[in-house]
């Protein structure tokens, strides 16, 4: 379902984008991946020759114009654009400053915006596509001390309820991918930590996307809630 289909993926260096942008190469797809350390995406290059790295900062409306263009240029086609950047800070409100809301809000936020708007264009002309954002559980619940990173997930949810009911009727998908615990570099105790042996692994997640981008041109899996068993939701 995935061959010669082009997919833009962001926050793709580590971590969950790096692994899906692997596996989706490894199944046909040709990936754009993008991040902000050139380095990473080079390393990245290198393990399939199907990928091609595009170094940018998602919360830039000219880098993700740029990514696009690149898309278009390099593949003459673009089908799915996977909204993977974002990070966490967890505090509590009134240890959380100015700067660190901003800086979090242009990733998680603006970040998913600006990469689907510079997108749109060429999925509404085209009357197909498939938007995807990798949100969290906590889109749909909270938890003392992180009021700024369910903040922006909430703010993703919205966009995507909003964005789904805008571009369905044209024959674009929007999908979201609700995870639980991963066993990554997202968490501070680092990937690998012996706390995290039985949580979900970034495979996982990326063979979630998988499964949801190689779904029949006629179903779209709107929510895609996963969680590791031992984590109670």
């Amino acid at each position: 379902m995935l061959a010669n289909k082009t997919v833009i993926i962001s926050g793709a260096s580590r971590g969950i984008g790096r692994a899906t942008a692997l596996l989706l190469a490894q199944n046909g797809a040709n990936v754009v991946a993008t991040a902000r350390t050139a380095e990473d995406l080079k390393a990245l290059e290198a393990e399939h020759t199907n990928i091609v790295g595009v170094a940018g900062d998602v919360a830039n409306e000219a880098d993700m114009v740029a990514v696009v263009k690149t898309a278009l240029h390099r593949f003459g086609r673009l089908d799915v654009v996977i909204n993977n950047a974002g990070y966490g800070i967890f505090k509590n409100v009134d240890e959380i400053s100015v700067d660190e809301w901003d800086s979090l809000m242009a990733t998680n936020v603006k970040g998913t915006f600006l990469l689907t708007k510079a997108a749109l264009p060429t999925l509404k002309a085209q009357k197909s596509g498939h938007v995807v954002v990798v949100a969290s559980d906590v889109a749909k619940r909270t938890f003392a001390g992180g009021s700024l990173y369910t903040a922006s997930k909430y703010a993703q949810e919205a966009f995507m309820g909003a964005l789904r009911k805008e571009v369905r009727p044209m024959g674009i998908k929007v999908s979201g991918v609700y995870t639980g615990l991963v066993d990554s570099h997202f968490h501070d105790k680092g990937h690998g930590h012996e706390t995290s042996q039985n949580w979900l692994k970034e495979q996982d997640v990326a063979e979630s996307m998988l499964f949801i981008l190689s779904r029949p041109a006629h179903v779209v899996i709107d929510e895609f809630m996963v969680h590791p068993l031992e984590q109670e939701y």
